[in-house]
């Protein structure tokens, strides 16, 4: 990966020789290896069983959780918030793992639209929720800083599994909770 970020910096029409881009190709091939680590982690792992018994069977939400993914059109940024709720049955998984999973797939080449659909099907698979709802919000940097630049552009995608999808008013509860 070094040795393609040096090729890239020499294709620009840039000098990787000179001082302030001499460690840049090592530091940019880390840094991409961070920002990609989705690929080297896998659901059992991030869930590490965190799975607790719980009587709770109303809606469990987080919300905000902010993530970082890198489209995968242009290689660039997008960045945003995820709202993520479940409907428990007879158990909740830890609240951290919510987030993890979050970033488990965030940390990929990614589409917002297919990440949304990732999320809410790996926490309905874990949980076994009666229901699943997950709400991104993100800012593209492919659509701010080339193409069409457009600032404040938000893009928005949601899916609703199971009784989010089947009720109106469970649908509405999360939807007005995650209003800020």
């Amino acid at each position: 990966m070094e040795q393609a970020f040096n090729k890239i910096i020499e294709a620009i029409g840039e000098d990787v020789s000179r001082p302030g881009l001499k460690d840049t190709p090592a530091r940019a091939a880390k840094a991409m290896q961070f920002l990609t680590r989705g690929y080297q982690q896998n659901l059992d792992e991030v869930v590490n069983d965190a799975l607790f018994p719980s009587d709770n069977d109303e809606m469990v939400l987080v919300k905000d959780i902010e993530l970082y993914s890198l489209c995968e059109h242009h290689m660039l940024p997008f960045i945003g918030k995820c709202h993520v709720a479940y409907l428990p049955t007879g158990q909740v998984l830890g609240l951290s793992k919510i987030a993890r999973i979050v970033d488990m797939f965030a940390r990929r080449l990614q589409i917002q639209e297919n990440m949304t659909r990732q999320i809410a099907e790996t926490i309905e698979q874990v949980t076994n929720a009666k229901g699943v709802a997950v709400v991104i919000e993100a800012k593209h940097m492919c659509m701010m800083m080339r193409g069409v630049e457009k600032q404040n552009s938000v893009m928005k995608t949601s899916v609703m599994l199971g009784q989010f999808r089947k009720s109106e008013n469970t649908r509405m509860e999360f939807l007005s909770l995650i209003k800020d």
